[in-house]
């Protein structure tokens, strides 16, 4: 029989409904079989360094099935959502980690959840590979694990046995995603049915908030970032902007891309995006007012971009979050 481990890192905060969720979606797909006359296809196991963890001060305690010492050979690891002290998790879980990065050397894939994120790449096994995680870690995870190639877009990211998972409990669509993977697509649709999770959700673009990435050293791009953002209704060129601050544009370019992670104009257009969602979300102005208002004048460009980075046409995202502004 193969093996699904679902590891308990130490540490207090740490998220239990990510264990819980993909506990049971796996349990059911592997009744599901069962009762569709095969045979039962996987050993599901929470597996830890500790016989028992506390999750928020002691209101719930999950007692692992086993240590990871006993595990010899897994097929596939489940790494679940952090505390916020991203680098106090990682440490406390060191025998996990190293664990994890042996397994992937033997053959198991490895999907992480949320924040999990953090655990996985403080393995190496994600440098020089696509990642998401949640989109309010971001900024914090890109200064961290500046090797790996972060997609906060994406909701699931899925490159040479390796899973990452966008965030909170999007974590759901990854473990549909993972049993179409591991058992059949008759299957993953059975459990989006049972447990009414969407199928195919991929982007959790409509969701991110942007705040702009300024965990950096970089004055000059901090400087450029805030005359961006104080001046949303003017259209402004990023030759206006290198030679505002006296730096070559090719220069101006590379330095903003290495502190944000965006090229300027990406990063323009996000904080202008993000205006407009909140404009949509909180006020009854026209879909050409808000365009107005966040310096856009082709009607055509906006929806395009707006599309681009959210996933939804502006009157789509409008319906989904001011039903007052629909009325």
């Amino acid at each position: 029989m193969k093996h699904i481990t679902i590891i308990v890192p130490d540490g207090e905060g740490n998220n239990l409904s990510s264990i819980v969720g993909a506990y049971k979606i796996f349990t059911r797909a592997n009744a599901y079989w069962k009762e569709t006359g095969r045979r039962e296809l996987y050993k599901i196991e929470l597996a830890g360094i500790s016989k028992k963890v506390d999750f928020y001060e002691g209101l719930f305690t999950v007692t692992p099935h086993t240590n990871i010492t006993a595990i010899t050979k897994t097929n596939l690891i489940i790494i679940p959502s952090l505390n916020h002290n991203y680098q106090n998790a990682v440490k406390r879980n060191q025998l996990l980690i190293d664990w994890v990065q042996q397994q992937y050397k033997q053959g198991a894939e490895i999907a992480s959840i949320c924040t999990g994120a953090f655990m996985l790449a403080a393995s190496g096994l994600l440098d020089g590979k696509n990642c998401s995680t949640h989109w309010a870690a971001a900024d914090s995870f890109r200064t961290i694990f500046p090797k790996v190639n972060l997609q906060p877009d994406k909701l699931i990211t899925d490159e040479n046995g390796i899973y990452t998972n966008g965030g909170a409990y999007s974590f759901l669509n990854l473990v549909i995603y993972l049993v179409e993977k591991y058992f059949d697509r008759q299957t993953a649709i059975f459990c989006s049915k049972v447990f009414q999770i969407e199928m195919d959700r991929n982007r959790q673009s409509a969701f991110i908030i942007f705040k702009g990435q300024k965990l950096h050293g970089d004055e000059m791009v901090q400087q450029a970032q805030a005359y961006m953002e104080g001046k949303l209704d003017e259209k402004i060129s990023v030759e206006h902007l290198s030679s505002r601050f006296a730096v070559g544009r090719r220069n101006f370019d590379r330095r903003f891309i290495k502190a944000t992670g965006n090229t300027p104009v990406e990063y323009l257009q996000r904080v202008k995006i993000e205006a407009a969602k909140k404009a949509l979300e909180t006020s009854r102005k026209t879909i050409n007012e808000v365009m107005y208002d966040v310096g856009y004048s082709d009607v055509k460009a906006f929806r395009e971009v707006f599309r681009k980075i959210t996933g939804m046409s502006p009157l789509e995202y409008r319906r989904r979050y001011n039903k007052e502004a629909v009325i």
